[in-house]
């Protein structure tokens, strides 16, 4: 693929399409949504307002990253709305995966509508989905999973039309589309983060402890394995808060704790994956460090399956 050609093409066609419109771009701060953002404030800036929503589900200190790259850093037109509340009442008491990502992408949708109401019409809404997003959802293959920006959109949205610029590309090519975008490298190879976040990475129903479990977890696996001596770092590492319990002792009593899972792969794009081999001392500092920060964990293992048959995320 000729990316410099498809950078050319595509600013044509945005310049094209969005003169004296407005677009709403959904952005997470994630590799997709960054290049989708940077495409169209290239060719219409006067256009774009991205708007950065906070669904309660993100990784630990993600907000306050999110506003200082892009906002300060980068100068992008971009608000943040803090929509926990909003969120965590839609996914209260729903355990199945896929109406997880249903509700939330649906959340989505329905808070960006709000948004737009604020800074007047709005004519489009601007999304990263990219095309293994599409097939996992089952758009012209077998259906894996749905995306909340696929399979969880609403069959009515208050938008002339969604706008997908990187639809056709997987996450490779994406990555070359940003470079050559001119956004630096610590972007374009940042850690891959789902749009249904956290809420997927907890199994069963989401909770604020339970989210809070998870994001203390997560940000104790991934300090360690950041700092660790790796030669070839995992292209995604996280923590998922498992449904399951077990009897274990802390402080000299029995304690019911939960189990975390560790989830660490190496791939190009996402499309398959290999387990990371990663050093025996990094993951007992990492378990270590779990169990005795946080109190309602007692257990923690280590996933060694590929994908396929597995997927990245438990759901």
């Amino acid at each position: 693929m000729d990316i410099q050609k498809f950078v050319e093409d595509k600013l044509k066609e945005l310049e094209k399409k969005l003169a004296g419109k407005k677009v709403l771009c959904a952005f997470s701060g994630g590799i997709d949504s960054a290049v989708t953002a940077t495409l169209i404030h290239k060719a219409a800036p006067e256009s774009l307002t991205c708007v950065f929503i906070d669904h309660g589900l993100i990784r630990k200190g993600e907000a306050e990253e999110v506003m200082r790259v892009f906002k300060e850093e980068h100068g992008m037109n971009l608000i943040h709305v803090n929509a926990e509340k909003r969120f965590l009442e839609a996914l209260k008491y729903v355990t199945d995966p896929e109406r997880k990502r249903k509700i939330i992408g649906e959340e989505f949708i329905r808070a960006f509508e709000v948004e737009a109401k604020k800074i007047g019409h709005v004519n489009f809404l601007a999304q990263g989905t990219i095309k293994s997003d599409v097939l996992e959802s089952g758009i012209g293959a077998k259906h894996v999973k749905s995306h909340h920006n696929v399979g969880g959109l609403p069959g009515v949205v208050d938008f002339e039309e969604i706008i997908e610029p990187l639809r056709t590309l997987y996450k490779d090519e994406v990555r070359k589309v940003g470079l050559e975008l001119g956004l630096p490298e610590k972007v374009v190879y940042r850690q891959p983060f789902p749009g249904p976040g956290l809420g997927v990475r907890v199994i069963g129903a989401v909770t604020r402890e339970k989210l809070d479990i998870v994001r203390e977890a997560d940000a104790i696996f991934r300090e360690e394995v950041e700092k660790a001596d790796i030669s070839t770092k995992p292209w995604q590492f996280f923590a998922i808060l498992t449904n399951a319990q077990s009897v274990g002792v802390k402080n000299g009593a029995r304690v019911y704790g939960y189990t975390i899972a560790l989830r660490a792969v190496h791939s190009k794009d996402g499309r398959d994956a290999d387990w990371a081999r990663i050093p025996y001392d990094v993951l007992t500092k990492a378990s270590q460090r779990i169990v005795t920060e946080i109190e309602q964990v007692n257990r923690v293992v280590y996933d060694i399956t590929t994908k396929p048959p597995s997927t990245i995320e438990w759901e």
